[in-house]
């Protein structure tokens, strides 16, 4: 089975996520959607909500799984039988960084390859942190997250902020 992982924040999940995970789908017998937990970096939404919010975005696609995990990315695609990890390019700057943490991934296990996927240009601008900071000031976020969820995110970040001014 050709199985490959895609690790993320998603923080919040954005449309720019959601066409790679529709494309790799499309590619892959199995795309894992691996919600990453990292004790040492604040997220905005606790990861119980991220991943529901995914798997709500993610209900249509029989082939998508979306899971969470702790520690490195190579060792949970191993511990999931997979041999490929998927990231997404959206700038030059994106990757340098990502180029550096492929190389890292490959010494520390040569046996898990990582794949680059293009960001469609329509979502090149788009990233969870363009997201939340327009959701914290009260911005449409329409054509920026998927339907779903859009009143979701919009109404958590109305919560944190009321009474802030």
């Amino acid at each position: 089975m050709n199985l490959c992982v895609y690790p993320g924040s998603f923080d919040p999940v954005t449309l720019g996520h959601m066409d790679l995970i529709r494309r790799a789908s499309g590619i892959y017998d199995r795309l894992i959607v691996a919600v990453g937990c990292n004790i040492g970096k604040k997220s905005t939404f606790p990861a119980e909500t991220r991943l529901r919010m995914l798997r709500k975005c993610c209900e249509s696609l029989e082939n998508v799984e979306v899971d969470a995990f702790e520690g490195l990315t190579v060792q949970y695609a191993l511990s999931r039988g997979a041999r490929c990890v998927l990231r997404g390019l959206r700038t030059v700057s994106d990757f340098e960084f990502e180029q550096a943490l492929a190389l890292a991934n490959r010494h520390l296990c040569p046996d898990v390859e990582t794949v680059f996927l293009i960001s469609s240009p329509q979502y090149s601008f788009l990233s969870s942190s363009v997201v939340r900071e327009m959701a914290g000031y009260s911005q449409d976020l329409k054509g920026c997250v998927p339907e779903e969820i859009r009143e979701e995110i919009l109404s958590f970040f109305h919560e944190k902020t009321a009474g802030r001014f």
